[in-house]
């Protein structure tokens, strides 16, 4: 495994290589078509180098740990506003999760419903093209490349454009108050209806899902503590035509409920594979039912479904005709081979995206085939 421990390094590392490299931040996600190359590592440009609570900002170097910049941002108040998915328990994979690896996956939580997703939280980007070339976008540097906003365009790239070396971030306080409410026993259609009843509210929800395996359908909102108050109670009334609704208040109770949906902890000791996929709410019951799936978890308000079908069967031809994508997120490689893991582009993006690649990565190097 190659493990450069400076921006140079890599950089010269990429420069003088032969063949395709398989890049790794922390080895949690092993999502995509299965890569054939040497393993590359960034876990050696680790830290943070800039930390201003009172401009919101962060910038590190791409392999630190997530949980390194959590308990930097703990100490001042502040948090990752988009709630960033840790994929170990799903994908049963080790190591630990980093901020390279979270904005090449976009991962991105329950409070992305209201908040937004990892990629609107970029400021700016540093990394390392297919050839070799060290390159600024964004942020603090604000220096323009070529045109392209690579912000946004790295994040959800899954190193196929280039190997970040630094992220910077913008960061929010943390709530002083946290509350679910909870409705059971809906069904998934009901559960829906409750769950957009809540969202188009204006007392700011902050994640709203639906376990059926559970028989749980839960609102979150977060805030002042009187505001909280205030907020659950007129919630409820909302969501009284649905049935009995209880209220937690208890931190702990809250985030472990949150932690379970975000980390889809409910798939995580199951066999079969496990498909995300985005539709508009309305279709998330109509999507399980097509979808023939061994269990169902409904985030975003039904418009995020994960699925748990069984291993090595297509799921997009029994969806077909509901408009939306769909990504397989957990499956063996004899699978991730066969079956496009990543949503087919129409062919306008397609070419779109393998212009970029060119441009960025011209000799194929950096992941090759991942997202085929």
């Amino acid at each position: 495994m190659l493990t450069p421990d400076s921006e140079t390094e890599l950089a010269e590392v990429v420069r003088t290589t032969d063949g395709p490299l398989r890049i790794i931040g922390g080895g949690t996600r092993s999502v995509g078509r299965p890569v054939t190359g040497e393993a590359l590592s960034v876990a050696g440009l680790s830290g943070v180098t800039l930390h201003e609570p009172g401009a919101l900002t962060l910038v590190a170097r791409a392999g630190t740990p997530v949980a390194e910049v959590e308990e930097v941002l703990a100490g001042a108040g502040q948090r990752l506003p988009f709630e960033p998915v840790d994929h170990r328990a799903l994908l049963g994979t080790e190591g630990q999760p980093t901020l390279g690896g979270m904005v090449a996956a976009n991962a991105s939580g329950p409070r992305r419903v209201q908040a937004g997703a990892c990629r609107d939280f970029l400021l700016g980007v540093r990394f390392v093209d297919g050839s070799g070339e060290v390159v600024k976008n964004g942020g603090r540097v604000m220096k323009n490349v070529t045109g392209y906003d690579l912000v946004k365009l790295m994040a959800g790239s899954w190193g196929t454009l280039g190997v970040l070396t630094e992220v910077s971030f913008k960061v929010l306080p943390r709530t002083a108050e946290v509350a679910t409410l909870r409705l059971r026993g809906l069904s998934d259609d009901d559960a829906v209806r409750a769950l957009t009843a809540g969202l188009g509210s204006p007392f700011e929800v902050t994640g709203a899902a639906h376990d059926p395996q559970a028989g749980e359908t839960m609102l979150r909102i977060e805030g002042f503590a009187d505001s909280v108050a205030y907020r659950a109670g007129r919630l409820g009334d909302v969501l009284a035509p649905f049935g009995e609704v209880e209220v937690e208040r208890d931190p702990e109770h809250v985030r472990a409920a949150w932690r379970r949906v975000r980390d889809v902890e409910a798939f995580a000791d199951r066999a079969g594979d496990v498909w995300r996929v985005s539709v508009k709410p309305s279709d998330g019951p109509e999507l399980a039912r097509r979808a023939g799936a061994e269990a169902v978890l409904y985030d975003w308000g039904g418009g995020l479904v994960w699925l748990l079908t069984p291993e090595g069967r297509d799921l997009r031809p029994r969806i077909d005709g509901l408009k939306g994508h769909a990504t397989l997120v957990r499956a063996a490689e004899a699978t991730r081979a066969s079956i496009a893991p990543f949503p087919p582009e129409p062919a306008p993006v397609a070419a779109l995206t393998t212009g970029l690649r060119r441009k960025f990565d011209p000799r194929g190097i950096l992941n090759p085939g991942l997202m085929d």
